[in-house]
Order: structure tokens, then sequence, then C-alpha cells
């Protein structure tokens, strides 16, 4: 009996040790912060509640959100798509500035901005905040409408590469696009950045298969329905398009390889920056979810470690998944 009970002793010891070890050996997850109050599009408190669930299911990251004080747009999914610790929200007429909008982004590793065209300025102290942030090598994922916004912020334009709208023109720098030869052109004709036309599902082709975001993926797949963002325009700099997609003439389109997935450097930090994501069909795509996500990861720490799943889509299929707010 006593050599059983040492046994015993021994044995559950040793387990107890093996899985203190295991819980301090696991890693930990990335922080990331989701940006919005104020957006275009309708649809955005959704598209953030989306991008929450998906961000934790993948079990790689802890999500929090920071909504500005005053929201525009969207008020009749706020409700439904409520995310608690995002306070009360005063819904304006017409986008203006939250003086106390203040995250702390040091907090994070990377941050997921769903602000959209006409935000109201971030207040200086706030600006001067997130450029230090990203300066000093944090992580950035702008989606879709987020290329749209805060046009006269130098800094924000030079973090996304390029932008629309927003009075945006050869002012703020060249179209940049390839041609039919694979030409990677920089063209500073003058006229507006950002246009698209009727939404329709468009294939995105890679153009680096190597990179940690892209690798692993089909050469060419097909996205499921979204506004193709076109005529795009902005510095440029320290820049990689990853992906393109043919606006085609069919659809109002302008002819050209559009850039569809990029990646910046500014100072230290790494930026990630897709044109989808307008609603949440746009958003349901399972090539979105997964660019997304592995873009958010590379942001936050230069590496890529989430699988591309098996129902991602082939070149002639797109692949959605049904998102309800209780799945």
């Amino acid at each position: 009996m006593r050599l059983t009970l040492k046994l015993f002793l021994f044995t559950f010891g040793f387990t107890m040790i093996a899985f203190a070890q295991e819980k301090t050996n696991s890693p930990q997850k990335i922080r990331a912060l989701i940006i919005d109050g104020q957006n275009n599009h309708d649809q955005w408190p959704k598209t953030t509640f989306m991008l929450k669930r998906y961000f934790e299911e993948s079990e790689l990251f802890d999500v929090q959100v920071e909504r500005t004080a005053f929201t525009w747009k969207g008020e009749e999914y706020l409700t439904d798509y409520a995310i608690s610790g995002t306070g009360d929200s005063e819904i304006v007429e017409k986008p203006i500035t939250d003086p106390d909008y203040k995250p702390d982004f040091s907090k994070y590793d990377v941050v997921i901005c769903n602000f959209g065209w006409n935000a109201a300025p971030w207040p200086d102290e706030t600006q001067k905040s997130f450029e230090t942030y990203i300066n000093n090598g944090g992580g950035l994922v702008v989606f879709h409408a987020a290329d749209n916004s805060f046009p006269n912020w130098q800094a924000y334009n030079a973090m996304i590469g390029l932008g629309g709208w927003g009075d945006r023109t050869e002012k703020d720098g060249p179209y940049v696009y390839y041609n039919d030869k694979d030409e990677l052109i920089r063209d500073m004709s003058p006229g507006k950045g950002g246009a698209h036309g009727p939404q329709h599902e468009y294939q995105i082709q890679i153009r680096n298969p190597e990179h940690p975001i892209t690798k692993g993926m089909p050469k060419i797949w097909l996205h499921t329905k979204d506004e193709l963002y076109q005529q795009l325009r902005g510095p440029g700099e320290n820049m990689e398009i990853l992906a393109t997609t043919f606006a085609s003439g069919e659809f109002k389109g302008s002819e050209r390889h559009e850039p569809a997935l990029m990646v910046l450097n500014y100072g230290k930090g790494r930026i990630f920056h897709t044109i989808m994501g307008h609603a949440d069909y746009s958003v349901q795509c399972v090539g979105f979810i997964t660019t997304i996500l592995r873009g958010a990861e590379w942001a936050a720490t230069g590496k890529v470690s989430l699988p591309i799943p098996n129902d991602f889509p082939s070149a002639e299929q797109s692949k959605s998944r049904d998102f309800t707010a209780k799945n």
C-alpha cells in the first residue's frame, strides 16, 4: 500500500508539474483592437461584430473594440450587434470629432480600422499617439472603406499607401496598378482617386505567392459579391502589392489590374491593406476571412501560422460561411 501511495503521489505530482509547464509555455494571444464609430457603410456595426467573432474563433487573438462617442450611420445595426464595453454613443446626423477618443494603442499588437469615408478627424493628440504606435512597431489592418478615411492626415495616407475619395487627386500621389504586360505602373495623370462599378464577384490574382500572408493560396481565387475599388492613389511608398483584381469594363471598370491586397511599412510598423469588405455578404467570403486573419497576424508578428482552410475558394467558385449573431 505504501508503495502504491508513493507511486500515486509521484505520478500526480509529475502530471501537475507538466500541466503547469504546458500553461506557462502556451503562446500568448495577439492583442487586437478594432476601432470604429463613423463610416458611410451602414453595416459597419455588424462588420465589426463579425470581425470580432472571426478573430476570436481563430483562438489566436484577444479582441477589444474602441468606438467614438459620436456615431454616424449604422444606427439600425447598433442594437442588434451591440458589443460589450463600447459604452454609450450619440447618433449624429453629420460626423463630428470626439475630443475624448484616445485609445491606448500601446496596449495592442495590431489595430483593425473600420472607419470609412467622411469620418471626422481624430484629436491631434490621438493622431500623434497612433503615428508613434505604428512607427515604433505596431501593426495595422485597413479594409475597404478605411482607405477612404482621413484624406488630410498625411501620416495616415503614408500608412495605407493608396486611398480614394475625400478629394484625393494627383496631389496625393500616383495611380498604382499593373498593366496587361504585368508591369507595375505609377501613373501621375490628373484625376480623382477612388471609383467602383456595380458590385459583383471578382477574381483575386496572387502576385507574390511566397509572402507569409498569401503563401499556399491558389494563384487565382474568386471573391464573393463586393465593390471592386479601382483608381486608388496615394504615396504608395514602402508598399508591395500581394494581389490584384482585374476591373473589367463589363462592370464599368478601369480595364486595369487594380491592387487588392497590399503590405506596407511605416517606420518599424507593418500594415496590411485589403480593398474587400463592403457588406456582410462580402465579409462572409472565406477568402476575405482568411486574408484578414492572416494579414492581422503578419501585421502583429511578422509571421503567419494560421492555415489556409479546406473551404477556401477556387478560381471558379467563391465560398462563404453564413453568419448569424447567435452562432
